[in-house]
């Protein structure tokens, strides 16, 4: 295998909730020129289907070895690094980046072992905000603004141009990883994280009654910048352990009163 065909392996191609079945073949065909591999699909409408197959033209083995998955959080398992493909400004705020700059990005992390996914949506409403809510950043292509939607297909085909462009300059950075280094969280690491969080907000009666959506997503925001590794997500899993446990005693001791 060369270096750039491994490097191009560890890229994720993630179609969420994929309404027209062509254009999963014509994003299998693209990603296929550009020498990428690597797709997952989360709840397609309808898959497999002859016309993926027809429009993939000749690039069945990305279709043949297409990962399924019902949810988000599944399909982006062992990627420590999501970044969301996106036409609009949403209500979620996440750092809006250039194809160019999530590119450098992608191949930061991908240089040191890392596991990528560029994340695209549905055809017609694109990703929801609880699905960019699990992206670490967002990239929005340039187009213009009053006819802004890329078909889905020549959307993964820009990033797949970008992304192969730069593997083939100079923009890959050598970042060889420390032997001592920590395994950086994934996003099924990160996702059980969030969920300890919000249930030790939930014990220690953090939100007073307050919904908790908002600040949710403004935790998940932070933590999400932090990249953490696998040791710092164990430190804080104690944290909340013991927060969990004082706080039991607390609502104990108040009972007994």
């Amino acid at each position: 295998m060369s270096d750039l065909t491994e490097l191009a392996s560890q890229l994720r191609f993630v179609l969420v909730r994929t309404s027209h079945p062509g254009n999963i073949g014509s994003a299998a065909r693209a990603m296929r020129t550009m020498g990428f591999t690597g797709m997952t699909l989360v709840a397609p409408h309808r898959f497999p289907h002859d016309e993926a197959s027809a429009l993939a033209a000749g690039a069945d083995d990305v279709l043949e070895n297409a990962a399924l998955h019902a949810g988000l959080v599944d399909g982006l398992a062992g990627t420590s690094l999501a970044l969301g493909l996106s036409a609009r400004r949403r209500g979620v705020d996440l750092e809006e980046l250039s194809p160019r700059e999530g590119v450098a990005r992608a191949l930061a992390a991908m240089a040191r072992g890392e596991k990528v996914a560029l994340v695209f949506g549905n055809e017609r409403t694109g990703l929801e905000n609880e699905e960019l809510a699990r992206c670490h950043a967002m990239i929005r292509i340039p187009s213009v603004d009053d006819f802004s939607s890329l078909n889905l297909s020549q959307a993964v085909q820009v990033m797949a141009y970008e992304m192969r462009i730069a593997m083939l300059g100079d923009q890959a950075p050598a970042a060889p990883v420390r032997a001592d280094a920590e395994p950086p969280a994934d996003a099924a690491q990160m996702e059980r994280f969030y969920e300890h969080l919000a249930q030790t907000l939930d014990d220690i009666d953090f939100h007073k009654g307050r919904a908790p959506t908002t600040i949710m997503l403004r935790l998940r925001k932070l933590f999400q910048r932090a990249q953490m590794d696998e040791r710092e997500l164990r430190m804080l899993h104690g944290i909340f352990a013991d927060a969990q446990r004082m706080a039991s005693i607390a609502r104990g001791k108040s009972g007994e009163q």
